[in-house]
């Protein structure tokens, strides 16, 4: 979840520096976009996946730091409560096979992390929301040990005033109040980076948007939560609320949630962040004796800590990054979209579907969101969250269609000749590629699977917790093997 801080209280006084030194970052940042002062030799790509550890009950292990030790891999990191782990992948170009070696190289990763696990009573799962969470496994000691995970905590509760509510309404029905960021914990995602020039950012961003729906309706894989089967993908919106710092009278004030799928394309990196300046208060106003105008007068790369510190605490479903690495800065796109899961094999094919179509949408010469609303692409997102593989989306030159008929007809087709363009393998679009066209001609994606697999179960006499326990343990073979979550057989 971002740098670590060194307290959980700020004062008065902390704050106003934070707030002034934020502001001089950003003014360096608008110098440096000016300035070709930026790492655009290779663009690389990078991949998070965020895991679950579930105990021999399939119920969560809250194990993550003997876990972790054990595994002592520094590619593998803590995550917000006790039962999440992290799995970071080393940025990497596109061309050739090199996606081949990466499911290569993540699942023998995977399955030596998983041998680890074992030692301490714990199994790795890859999913977007752990289906056998209940409330009861969310208090007491639930938190990872992270000054920052209880910074913000404390930050978000002391911006609301009161309890959080969850009310999300899907196929079932969840109300409840929590008194602890604990549910967010539940939301495990695949984070998908791509590296950009400042000219191409704009274009790279906005393209990004326009897929997120599409995204959604072909990776959907959290359809359960606390026992209710809500949203295909309730990650999307679980994140939304239970990080909310906003009361309901904000709310209705349209005061931006933390949580933001956007409000309007951009013509610049420079937007976004100054969007965080702007409308969003210090969450973790931890300050740094960088002097950030000294360091780019010297000819060297400022960290600019500040402001990558306040946007680690604005979670776009797209997000902006800066970064320096050996001393040189870049600028990434993060996508935050998908779910983790449900195989590796899984997780490279939405990547490369991802990839691919950005290369396309972000370089034609009349982009689609010039022909379609902001509000259009915010809509197609939730109604990929929302319904899955029975999601419809508006899309320029379609109107409305279906998502399996949009993505068959146009942005497979795209997305192959964007990986093409990249000079990806043939044998890697085939594989991966092939994957994606499948799972759409069967509209199947992890989400259907899992509540398939429960409704089967049910009928069978089994309750639901039962059925979800079943349902997990099925799921995790099936993660094993990674063949395709279309290929699944049902119970």
């Amino acid at each position: 979840m971002g740098d670590d801080v060194s307290t959980t209280t700020f004062s008065r006084e902390q704050r106003q520096r934070y707030r002034e030194k934020v502001r001089r970052c950003l003014d360096v940042f608008a110098q440096m976009l000016t300035q070709d002062a930026f790492s655009t030799d290779v663009q690389l790509t990078g991949l998070e996946i965020e895991l679950n550890l579930v105990d021999s009950s399939w119920r969560p292990a809250m194990a993550n730091a003997e876990v972790l030790q054990a595994i002592a891999d520094p590619a593998y990191q803590t995550e917000l409560a006790r039962y999440n782990i992290e799995l970071n992948v080393p940025p990497k170009p596109l061309p050739g096979e090199a996606v081949l070696q990466l499911e290569h190289q993540l699942r023998t990763s995977m399955n030596e992390a998983e041998k680890k696990a074992r030692l301490h009573g714990a199994s790795i799962v890859m999913i977007g929301v752990l289906p056998t969470l209940r409330t009861e496994d969310l208090t007491g000691d639930w938190m990872s040990a992270s000054e920052r995970y209880r910074a913000l905590e404390e930050a978000i509760f002391a911006s609301r005033r009161e309890d959080i509510e969850l009310d999300i309404a899907g196929e079932e029905h969840l109300r409840m109040l929590t008194p602890t960021i604990a549910p967010e914990s539940a939301c495990t995602s695949v984070q998908l980076h791509l590296q950009v020039s400042p000219e191409d950012f704009a274009n790279a961003w906005n393209a990004a948007q326009t897929l997120a729906g599409p995204q959604l309706a072909l990776g959907a894989n959290s359809p359960f939560l606390f026992g209710k089967q809500l949203w295909a993908e309730t990650r999307t919106e679980l994140f939304l609320q239970a990080t909310d710092t906003r009361s309901p009278e904000l709310r209705n004030q349209g005061v931006r949630p933390v949580v933001h799928f956007g409000d309007r394309w951009i013509t610049s990196i420079f937007d976004l962040f100054e969007e965080n300046v702007r409308y969003y208060p210090a969450l973790l106003p931890e300050t740094t004796d960088e002097d950030p105008e000294a360091e780019l007068a010297a000819g060297r790369a400022p960290k600019l800590q500040e402001l990558r510190l306040h946007n680690g605490t604005i979670y776009r479903w797209n997000r902006p990054v800066y970064d320096v690495v050996d001393g040189r800065p870049h600028l990434r796109v993060e996508n935050r979209v998908l779910p983790a899961g449900p195989t590796v094999v899984d997780v490279l094919a939405n990547a490369a579907f991802y990839y691919g179509a950005m290369e396309m949408l972000s370089g034609q010469d009349r982009p689609v969101w010039t022909k379609m609303s902001f509000e259009a692409a915010r809509s197609n997102f939730t109604a990929g969250a929302r319904h899955g593989v029975e999601a419809r989306f508006y899309w320029p030159g379609f109107g409305d269609v279906p998502w399996d008929e949009l993505m068959l007809r146009h942005l497979l087709p795209l997305a192959a000749e964007g990986l093409a363009r990249r000079r990806v393998a043939a044998t890697v679009v085939d594989r991966y590629l092939g994957i994606v066209e499948e799972r759409c001609k069967l509209r199947r994606n992890g989400a259907w699977w899992q509540a398939e697999a429960v409704r089967r179960l049910e009928e069978t006499g089994l309750d639901r917790d039962a059925a979800l326990v079943q349902m997990l343990a099925l799921y995790a073979e099936g993660m094993r093997a990674n063949e395709p979550v279309h290929t699944w057989d049902l119970p």
